[in-house]
């Protein structure tokens, strides 16, 4: 089952089931059964609302609707680096991967999300815009000190990501954070799919396209750290609630280490699908 957020008819921000083509209102404008998709989570809805409850509620097409980021109001959105063997590779950082004890973290605020089919914002500040595709998982129940082999416990579901950087940002010195926050570069949707609808995560396909053309592909098995690695590092050192995020790396293939460059450019199409999850499409747009 497909959930999204996405904005109501009173212009309000709202969450539902897209299905069908079909975008059927939950949220506070619609059936009522919870203020967001967040909250959805927190509540124990998500992934449990069955056809009686929603295809009686206020639907429209969904071509019609403006998609938010799945989750809009994360209070904690903590991104993996270099975690796909590929992109170690591309990187130079493959030949230290015996030396790696523990993922590298870093953090995106909340407010530089935007959702499918919305902008890209490139600032006018630079022409070191790019692309990561990328697979988020969000977290379901609380959880601290999380042992490997109950993660999976604890994830409510998955979502494609695009987590685009402003590289002389982010590589001015070794803390990435600046190039990571810009207002309208975490792309976050369409869908957030429940776990127990994915199955086997390693089974999936990450692949994203720019302009048509595909520059990243890749299995999730080729993450470096797995998904239990990862919630098992990150609830060591911090609590993660019911709807924070990970999001869990990029493969190789992005724009930077391209020849020629592979830098994106006002007009381009970026598009992240990954296998049962959608198609995540942004424009890139530069703004002042």
């Amino acid at each position: 089952m497909n959930y999204a957020s996405f904005v109501a008819l009173d212009g309000s921000p709202t969450w539902g089931i897209v299905a069908d083509g079909t975008a059927y209102d939950l949220g506070p404008s619609g059936a009522n059964l919870a203020p967001s998709l967040r909250a959805a989570v927190e509540q124990g809805i998500f992934g449990t609302v069955a056809g009686e409850q929603y295809r009686t509620a206020p639907a429209r097409a969904e071509e019609e609707i403006e998609y938010l980021p799945a989750i809009t109001d994360p209070g904690k959105i903590l991104c993996i680096g270099v975690n796909y063997r590929s992109h170690q590779q591309e990187t130079g950082r493959a030949a230290h991967q015996a030396e790696q004890k523990a993922p590298t973290v870093f953090t995106r605020f909340a407010d530089s999300q935007m959702g499918h089919r919305q902008p890209a914002r490139m600032p006018a500040t630079t022409n070191e815009f790019d692309y990561e595709g990328e697979m988020a998982l969000v977290i379901g129940k609380e959880a601290f000190h999380v042992a490997e082999e109950d993660a999976f416990d604890h994830v409510a579901g998955y979502g494609a990501y695009n987590d685009f950087s402003v590289r002389d940002w982010q590589l001015a010195t070794t803390q990435w954070t600046p190039g990571k926050n810009f207002p309208g570069t975490g792309a976050f949707g369409p869908y957030l799919v429940p776990a127990a609808d994915l199955g086997d995560v390693d089974k999936l396909t990450l692949e994203t396209r720019v302009n048509g053309e595909t520059r990243q592909k890749a299995s999730v098995a080729d993450l470096y750290f797995s998904i239990p690695q990862l919630i098992s590092y990150v609830t060591g050192f911090t609590r993660l609630s019911p709807g924070d995020v990970i999001v869990t790396g990029t493969p190789g293939g992005v724009g930077r280490f391209m020849t020629p460059s592979g830098l994106l450019a006002e007009g381009d199409v970026v598009e992240v699908e990954i296998t049962g999850l959608g198609v995540l499409r942004n424009t890139v747009e530069r703004v002042s």
